[in-house]
């Protein structure tokens, strides 16, 4: 492994994790950012020139931490960030080198901190993703379907509020909790499913994103047992991670969910997402993370029944629409309809969804593809093909498309 992949390992598996131990003592994320930044530029140089460090996170976390202390004495900035910092934990009374103490994961610690009342609502997710998570700005705003630059300008001001407010990097209190808890689950799902797009695909980095984020998920449980919907988050994570294997087939090429081999699921990981999904029911507070687990669990059920119950299917996407009627369970209520109520109903449902929403929702032009093409409408379907391939990033799922239209053509 050369320095570039060590440092590219390195970022995958502890971003996170650095940013958030920095920021909640230098109390200001993007100080924190800019030390790690620095950091992984000293990594490529040194490490290419002299052997990669046994614990490289460890390397990365003393050369940010010492330049956020220069900075800060740069700035003549004596304050009590600065003794924090030069004061650390890891300079413990052992006398033992800092590359060889760890350090706690304040991950959860800084979603909790993103997901302030002072920063506005529709920052929060965002602003844990890249914060927490080290997604890129063009990566988040493809999530939310915005342009990179105006994404990136509104996280630097919502981590400047951050600064400017001086927003405590401190769990809140019992009480307020639940109310940041939603913004949490939210920024937890958008990561796993970046890493879950990903999987089939040719970039092996952010596979990790999906093990982060049920680990992450794990941790809202534990705080907040009593918290269905962080229960019903995990189980859904869970079904979803429990046909990972079955994605791909020997080539790598993509397989859809109905022609998955079943043999390759987990049956551990589905019998805990069960059990999880059990449990957040027993609150009797139904949300949109349980009821998307109850939609996964019933696909599971086809390991026994050999079938799927399309009509139960539909009925929760209705009530699924009702709590959070995003374009995916809109589109996904479309596909279920048309194995209950046929390909036109399916098809109608899809042209009654606003045009400036979906023209760049890669799903929705996928299954019209679909649709047009069992129809017999054969060049709106090719015009379809084209705009979903257009907007896949995945390679490949790319590649799948393009078999479904050369097919169509044939």
């Amino acid at each position: 492994m050369d320095a570039h992949q060590a440092a590219e390992l390195a970022a995958r598996n502890s971003y996170g994790r650095l940013i958030a131990y920095l920021a909640a003592r230098s109390q200001d994320i993007g100080a924190a950012e800019d030390a790690l930044g620095d950091a992984f530029l000293a990594a490529l140089k040194t490490w290419s020139e002299s052997n990669i460090p046994e614990n490289p996170e460890a390397w990365l976390l003393v050369t940010a931490r010492n330049r956020l202390i220069d900075t800060a004495r740069r700035s003549q900035v004596q304050n009590l960030a600065l003794h924090v910092l030069a004061e650390s934990v890891l300079e413990d009374q052992s006398g033992r080198a800092l590359e060889d103490v760890a350090f706690p994961d304040n991950r959860l610690k800084l979603l909790f901190v993103c997901a302030h009342p002072a920063i506005d609502t529709s920052l929060h997710t965002p602003l844990m993703l890249q914060t927490v998570l080290g997604l890129n700005a063009a990566q988040i705003a493809s999530a939310f379907l915005v342009a990179p630059a105006t994404m990136g300008q509104r996280l630097v001001r919502a981590k400047a509020k951050i600064r400017d407010a001086g927003i405590g990097f401190e769990l809140p209190t019992v009480e307020e909790l639940p109310l940041r808890l939603s913004a949490v689950l939210e920024a937890i799902y958008v990561a796993y499913t970046t890493g879950w797009e990903t999987v089939a695909g040719s970039d092996p980095g952010y596979r990790g994103l999906t093990t982060e984020a049920i680990w992450l998920a794990r941790l809202c449980v534990q705080l907040m047992p009593a918290e269905p919907e962080a229960r019903g988050l995990l189980a859904l994570m869970l079904y979803c991670e429990a046909r990972s294997e079955a994605r791909c087939d020997d080539l790598g090429g993509y397989v859809p969910l109905l022609q998955q081999d079943m043999t390759l699921w987990s049956q551990p990981m589905i019998d805990e997402a069960e059990w999880e999904l059990a449990h957040a029911a027993t609150f009797k507070q139904l949300g949109r993370f349980q009821l998307e687990a109850a939609i996964q669990s019933l696909h599971a059920q086809r390991m026994v029944t050999q079938q799927i119950d399309w009509h139960a299917l539909a009925l929760l996407y209705e009530g699924l629409i009702q709590l959070s009627p995003t374009l995916g369970a809109l589109v996904s209520y479309a596909a279920a309809i048309v194995e209950t109520q046929g390909l036109d109903r399916g098809l109608q449902l899809l042209e009654t969804l606003p045009p400036e929403g979906v023209k760049n929702y890669q799903p929705y032009w996928a299954l019209k593809a679909h649709l047009l093409k069992w129809l017999g409408h054969q060049s709106a379907a090719q015009q379809a093909y084209s705009r979903a391939i257009g907007l896949t990033e995945n390679s490949a799922i790319r590649e799948f498309l393009l078999a479904q239209s050369f097919r169509l053509d044939a």
